[in-house]
């Protein structure tokens, strides 16, 4: 009897511990989606002044917030072009040099990871002003951001490789294979997965990012600064209706996925 009553409190502990967990993660979420229905000019739910569709179509009509999201993807697609093939050639450099180099290498490539945002905008943006006199922009925003952003994505291009069997290569060789058939059929179908890790990662770390992009944007805008302007000047429910859309675009992309690797495995 006792048995079964400390197993029923055990059971009933857990169900209560990832109840409030979830409630904890999601919680937020459900509040910063209910405030885009809100009449109030004042992003949240309580007081409840009415349900409204206004601020949905002011997010629409806002010029320099979709000019700002245009400048964001623009900004990350090119991060990621560049990041990707910048990464990749990093991380096959340092596990095809003797570990003495690799290390001093390492040290070097892994830096920009480890230096403020801050320091980095403001080298960057001094170095080409004073070489090239560019004051910022979109160009040197993604120049900026690549500096950091490749350096992540050649860590996970590292880890991936490390499971990699040389011995795969050396076959490939002996078959006749030239070095460029050699890193498109076998180096890239194995690195797939830290790939596209690797690109998801380089084009998130760059939407989110703001204390290099402050210094580099010049006179244009990205989402984050527009929001951080946002939050100088006051707060709107667009910013919740922008909240809202990516929640969506989340759960729509995760479902897509799941049921993709659902697919694959049967």
């Amino acid at each position: 009897m006792r048995n079964f009553d400390s197993k029923k409190i055990i059971d009933i502990a857990i169900k209560f511990y990832f109840f409030s967990f979830f409630l904890y993660l999601f919680l937020p979420l459900l509040v910063v989606s209910f405030a885009a229905f809100n009449e109030s000019s004042i992003p949240t739910v309580y007081p409840w002044k009415g349900f409204s569709l206004h601020w949905i179509n002011e997010f629409f009509h806002d010029y320099k917030l979709f000019q700002a999201i245009i400048n964001s993807l623009i900004i990350g697609i090119g991060v990621v072009i560049l990041s990707i093939p910048i990464g990749l050639a990093g991380a096959l450099f340092l596990l095809n040099v003797n570990k003495k180099t690799r290390d001093v290498f390492y040290a070097i490539l892994v830096s920009p990871i480890l230096t403020p945002g801050v320091i980095i905008g403001i080298a960057t943006l001094v170095m080409w002003n004073n070489l090239f006199e560019v004051s910022g922009g979109i160009i040197l925003t993604i120049v900026g951001q690549t500096t950091f952003i490749s350096s992540m994505a050649m860590l996970l291009f590292m880890s991936r490789l490390q499971k990699f069997d040389k011995n795969l290569e050396l076959a490939a060789l002996d078959l006749g294979a030239k070095p460029t058939q050699l890193f498109f059929k076998i180096t890239v179908p194995f690195l797939k997965p830290a790939i596209f890790s690797a690109t998801a990662l380089a084009f998130l770390q760059s939407i989110q990012n703001y204390n290099t992009t402050l210094f580099l944007i010049g006179t244009q805008s990205t989402i984050t600064i527009h929001i951080g302007s946002m939050v100088k000047l006051g707060l709107t429910p667009v910013l919740n209706v922008l909240a809202l859309i990516i929640i969506l675009m989340t759960i729509v992309l995760s479902t897509l996925y799941v049921l993709k690797k659902r697919k694959e495995n049967k």
